[in-house]
């Protein structure tokens, strides 16, 4: 596993010349030395996880399989979001067809997990599958403005709609079900519109549960991953070339220590914070004195949240997307072998 990377090169990204000259005779005594400790050399770290952000190391497994889990995040997972936009009155700068996309872009704090996906057949809307709102507001002038008052937010009173003027209409049984601060957008200060003292928009709104693949709007949050960046020096820096060579990093990646010798000398701090921009080879006096490598089978994979599922709770239910796909191909193989014996 340790020759498994590649060189970030100057204008190239090549395979490290380890991997291409080792024996093939030490890699089989690699892999009986696993065999025979019952490890796949496979594991899993968590770095970082909080209800935003999630940071998950994958080591020894196959980048197919860490791609799977984000393309499912970014396109199987599902969510609440506004679908259907019922204009009663807009008499905004801001066309209907704007106003309606910017508010199915709105996320929003529902659950989708208590909700079931809407038939596309339906005609009315139901409690199990939809979720309403009212947006009614008037741009009036403010009477306690001055009228040497030049700023439009005080003249004007409700100039900027916000996504916190959507207010939640209950379907059916949901208030027995549901609490209202559940309901509400994800962020009550995104704009939505603006207007000028006499604007009137009034809309009724209805979110169904949905996933990326249809929309974006779906989407849960964001997925992305990258192999593990290493950083060697080849040459010991100093002076400004430490200081010139520090610059070409990302902060933390490279820290400038004091010698007993008096020398400032440059030494490598956290390689896992670089980003691989490679601005060391701008440099002719200096990069040749790095050596940029990243492990391949080392991914480490960020999710990032931007609706009511958590980040964690996104990952586990990509993991049981696939799961889900698995036990169907299992069940497929396993008729069709029944099928063959009859």
């Amino acid at each position: 596993m340790d020759s498994n990377r590649i060189v970030m090169e100057e204008f190239q990204v090549t395979e490290d010349a380890k991997k291409k000259g080792g024996s093939t005779k030490g890699k089989k005594a690699k892999e009986k030395k696993g065999d025979e400790s019952g490890s796949s050399g496979t594991s899993v770290k968590i770095i970082h996880m909080d209800p935003v952000n999630m940071e998950i190391d994958f080591i020894g497994f196959p980048i197919s399989l860490i791609n799977a889990y984000r393309r499912i995040v970014l396109a199987e997972v599902a969510t609440m979001a506004i679908e259907k936009v019922y204009m009663y009155n807009n008499t905004s700068i801001i066309q209907d067809e704007v106003l309606a996309h910017r508010l199915g872009l709105v996320p929003l704090k529902v659950d989708p997990r208590y909700f079931e996906f809407r038939n596309k057949d339906e005609t009315e809307w139901g409690a199990q599958d939809s979720v309403k709102y009212e947006l009614k507001i008037k741009c009036e002038k403010n009477p306690r403005a001055s009228e040497h008052e030049t700023d439009c937010d005080v003249i004007s009173l409700n100039r900027k709609v916000l996504s916190s003027s959507l207010k939640w209409v209950p379907i059916g049984n949901q208030p027995d079900i549901f609490q209202p601060e559940s309901m509400q957008p994800l962020h009550d200060d995104i704009l939505l519109a603006k207007m000028n003292p006499g604007h009137l928009i009034h809309l009724e709104a209805y979110a169904v549960k949905g996933i990326g693949s249809d929309h974006a709007k779906f989407q849960p949050g964001l997925c992305w991953y990258r192999f593990l960046p290493e950083i060697e020096l080849t040459r010991e820096v100093e002076g400004l070339e430490a200081e010139l060579l520090q610059k070409c990093f990302s902060p933390g990646v490279i820290n400038i220590v004091d010698k007993p010798d008096g020398k400032k000398v440059a030494e490598v701090s956290d390689a896992r914070n670089d980003t691989c921009s490679r601005n060391v080879f701008e440099y002719d006096d200096i990069k040749d004195s790095v050596k940029l490598t990243r492990k391949t089978d080392h991914v480490i994979l960020y999710v990032e949240s931007h609706s009511a599922l958590k980040s964690f709770e996104i990952l586990d239910e990509a993991v049981n997307i696939m799961i889900g796909k698995c036990d169907t191909l299992l069940t497929e193989i396993e008729n069709h072998i029944e099928g063959s014996a009859a």
